[in-house]
């Protein structure tokens, strides 16, 4: 997943969060920060969001459940990962990914997951923490070796 196939998905779904969260064109324009005409062209497909629109529609709609369903429990994650290519560095408790993870290899205290949506990976470690997010496999499973070499040095 890249960051114009985020931009296309919520695009498509902007109708839906909207009604999902029951709110009129007018009031939806003004939570996202943008004009209603740029609303109406989006929701008709005339054009696509912008990043930031995308942005903060994930953040601000987090909770959606059609957001979840193009993307997984967690918006904001797959956003944060794109933007940045991927995420490295100890990050906030997860549930540990009981619904929209695949466990894919343990190594130590750590494990790497797979989100069945969006396919992107993240290495957990044994309390749920993220540690790491990347839509690339290879880097994933290195990094889950070097914390795992790392964490045995300790």
């Amino acid at each position: 997943m890249d960051q114009s196939e985020v931009i296309s998905l919520i695009s498509t779904k902007l109708k839906l969060i909207r009604t999902e969260y029951d709110y009129t064109q007018d009031r939806m324009a003004e939570i996202l920060g943008i004009s209603k005409k740029t609303l109406v062209q989006i929701e008709k497909g005339r054009t696509n969001a912008a990043w930031t629109v995308c942005a903060a529609t994930c953040a601000l709609f987090r909770e959606s459940d059609v957001l979840s369903s193009i993307l997984g429990a967690d918006p904001l994650e797959v956003l944060e990962t794109i933007a940045h290519e991927r995420i490295d560095s100890p990050k906030d408790k997860t549930l540990g990914g009981k619904v929209w993870w695949k466990e894919l290899k343990n190594e130590g205290s750590f494990r790497l997951q797979q989100n069945v949506i969006s396919q992107h990976y993240r290495i957990l470690d044994e309390l749920d923490f993220r540690w790491y997010s990347s839509f690339e496999k290879e880097d994933a499973l290195l990094k889950l070796k070097e914390l795992s070499r790392q964490k045995k040095g300790e």
